[in-house]
């Protein structure tokens, strides 16, 4: 029963790594409110998306907290961490990709006539949006570096998961250092496709040696 659980939430992982994946491709470039209007369906869609992975992915981190369970249970930290930046990222697509689309839906008709007050609320709403980014980045930065030590420290999975996160870490501060803009959409695309990769290498390894196990058995 517990190789089951732990098998469920590594595919967790997986399915909600490729799904961050698909979000991420999908997710179109921002522009001009007409364009907004244009691509709304998509914009939602990606988001929407976005927002019904989460539950997955946090189910799969669930297990992968389990299974680092230590005395200093660094890995509950982390945990925590990871769900305070999945409440960010989850205000954010709901802000920008379900109620800033809808809201100029209804304006569609009568765009010129109210671009100013528009041209208002959109930035009111981007500015919200960019603090919510960056909570999202460095909870999920935070959570990782504490997940890759207790790897580092343990021998319950390939010291290189540890590793390969560490290294994303050292990517991400010295492009912070730099002044690189990952709240940026090439930026940002940055910063998901590498935690998408450390995702499904993680889930991956959970749901591996429970399959060893059972050969061997």
């Amino acid at each position: 029963m517990e190789n089951q659980a732990y098998k469920s939430t590594g595919i967790s992982l997986v399915v909600g790594s490729l799904l961050i994946i698909a979000t991420m491709v999908l997710h179109p470039s921002g522009g001009s409110m007409e364009r907004i209007i244009a691509i709304s369906k998509t914009i939602t869609f990606a988001h929407a998306l976005a927002i019904f992975c989460m539950p997955i992915v946090l189910f799969g981190f669930y297990g992968l907290t389990m299974k680092l369970m230590d005395s200093m249970k660094l890995s509950v930290l982390a945990f925590f961490t990871l769900v305070f930046g999945c409440i960010a990222a989850m205000f954010a697509a709901l802000i920008n990709g379900l109620t800033v689309p809808y809201f100029l839906g209804q304006y569609a008709d009568r765009l010129e006539k109210n671009s100013v007050v528009l041209s208002s609320i959109l930035d009111y709403s981007f500015a919200i949006n960019k603090p919510l980014d960056y909570i999202f980045i460095v909870s999920f930065c935070l959570a990782i570096a504490i997940y890759s030590i207790v790897i580092i420290r343990t021998d319950r999975f390939p010291k290189w998961l540890g590793y390969f996160g560490m290294l994303f870490i050292i990517f991400v501060t010295i492009g912070a250092l730099a002044g690189f803009v990952f709240t940026s959409l090439t930026g940002f695309r940055i910063i998901v496709f590498s935690l998408a990769g450390w995702i499904l290498s993680a889930g991956f390894l959970i749901v591996k040696p429970i399959k060893k196990r059972k050969e061997i058995q």
